[in-house]
């Protein structure tokens, strides 16, 4: 099922009436930013949108949305389009516990077509526009970032792929907002420790499943290069960069050679982020681009984020699901269910468990907020039943609204980590955190009445898989 690059899963989503192509003239804004924003309106299994002709801008594609929705995430993943978001879930969650798959090394690539090496500017070499109109500036803002270990750099596990926002600064200068939850932040630190600059590559308009995996909260030591290849169930294609012992995606089809200035600082933002609020503008490291590749006539790609729901959080949905899930299995073996922490990158997360006794679904919670993602997200936690399917909705409301008792079930805990981009933290980076225990109670909690619960219909579920059947044709 791998994509052999961007443009064979642009190809796919063709075939499947997922891509809109769009051949008006277009203005890079307004017009590319509200269009995006406004097929991530019209529902969850819209398709992606390739414009070929926009102002100011010969030739130039552009390609938005493309991962932004169930329908093009199934895609992805090499499943039906219309496959049900709980079963990508546990599908997502098979092939990521049969990471790691090892990498397919190749000589050259695709995009060592075009080379420059002197007198870069990015102003010429890439269409930039404003996504949303507050922004300070114009964004990279789906670009897999890769950097290494300083300390251990012959660990291919520790190389890091992430996504990261990047305000363009200058003709080759980026600007960069490494979260300290974040593993490049840590290799950042490492490298001005020494007095070194952090060697980077930057590549745009990858295949999907590396910019899934780079936004997936992986342990530190986890390559995204084998979780891709576990991904897509065969290897992942990588490629030597020419001025570092960094691997790039064979497929993108642009990179950007550089390093990260150690000790220099700018100013970055504001920025529309994923939260739904702008961040404002902080001091962030700068970026020197020292060498260009791209193939001829690139495809560009960018990624809408603002108020949820955008492609934003389809990429950063079930993939932040699978790791607490996994995680928490590791504690909890025979306990835990599945896992829901698809909104707003988990800063809430909704967690299905069977309860041994009573107070148990409490510590589930606290492991869940001692989770390396839970560390840096997860403000709040949802604990329901094993019947409650922690994907639907009007069911955890039906357990928050009939389970929860707000003496006795409401848990909160002051002064944790949570990433500086939450608007609601005070100072940025610091907020109380709550356990919302809504599983029935169990010895030696014997409080409420339980007793007499509504089952559904004997044939329920055959009918569920023959009115899906029939709904799909």
């Amino acid at each position: 099922m791998a994509y052999k690059d961007f443009r064979d899963f642009l190809n796919t989503l063709q075939k499947e009436n997922q891509l809109l192509t769009i051949d008006e003239e277009v203005k890079p804004e307004p017009d590319l930013g509200a269009a995006a924003r406004a097929i991530n309106n019209l529902g969850d299994n819209t398709p992606g949108l390739l414009f070929n002709n926009v102002y100011g801008y010969n030739n130039a594609q552009i390609a938005l949305n493309v991962i932004g929705s169930w329908s093009n995430h199934a895609l992805m993943l090499g499943m039906p389009k219309n496959t049900p978001v709980k079963e990508q879930f546990f599908e997502f969650a098979k092939r990521y516990s049969e990471a790691p798959v090892p990498v397919q090394r190749e000589e050259s690539a695709p995009f060592h077509e075009c080379e420059i090496t002197e007198d870069i500017n990015l102003f010429d070499i890439l269409p930039l526009f404003r996504i949303n109109q507050g922004d300070g500036g114009f964004y990279l803002d789906k670009a897999c970032v890769i950097s290494r270990d300083v300390t251990d750099p012959d660990h291919f596990g520790k190389q890091n792929v992430g996504i990261y926002r990047m305000q363009v600064k200058g003709k080759d200068r980026l600007g960069i907002q490494p979260v300290p939850q974040h593993d490049i932040a840590i290799h950042l630190k490492q490298a001005e420790e020494r007095g070194e600059n952090l060697k980077v590559a930057i590549a745009l308009g990858c295949e999907p499943v590396i910019t899934t995996a780079a936004s997936t909260p992986l342990l530190y030591d986890q390559s995204e290069y084998e979780m891709a290849g576990a991904l897509q169930q065969e290897p992942y294609k990588i490629v030597k960069a020419k001025l570092s012992n960094l691997d790039i995606p064979w497929g993108a089809e642009v990179v950007l050679e550089g390093e990260i200035l150690a000790g220099e600082r700018e100013y970055e933002g504001p920025f529309g982020e994923f939260t739904g609020h702008y961040s404002g503008g902080r001091s962030m490291p700068i970026i020197q681009i020292k060498r260009v590749y791209h193939r001829k006539n690139p495809i560009f790609e960018h990624l809408y984020l603002g108020m949820p729901w955008t492609e934003c959080d389809y990429m950063i949905g079930i993939n932040t699901c699978v790791p607490l899930y996994q995680q928490l299995k590791e504690a909890f073996p025979e306990e835990i269910v599945a896992v829901n922490a698809m909104y707003t990158h988990g800063l809430i997360a909704i967690v299905s468990t069977k309860s041994r006794y009573g107070g148990f679904a409490k510590a589930v919670g606290m492991r869940a907020l001692t989770t390396p993602h839970g560390l840096g997200y997860c403000k709040m936690v949802i604990v329901v039943d094993e019947d409650v399917d922690p994907f639907n909705l009007p069911q955890v409301m039906w357990a928050l609204s009939t389970k929860m008792h707000p003496k006795h079930d409401a848990v909160q805990i002051p002064d944790l980590s949570v990433l500086p981009l939450d608007p609601g933290s005070n100072p940025a980076g610091i907020t109380h955190k709550m356990i919302l225990d809504a599983t029935t109670p169990k010895a030696p909690e014997t409080r409420g009445h339980y007793s007499q619960p509504l089952d559904e219909p004997l044939t329920t579920k055959e009918w569920e898989k023959k009115l899906q059947d029939m709904l799909s044709k």
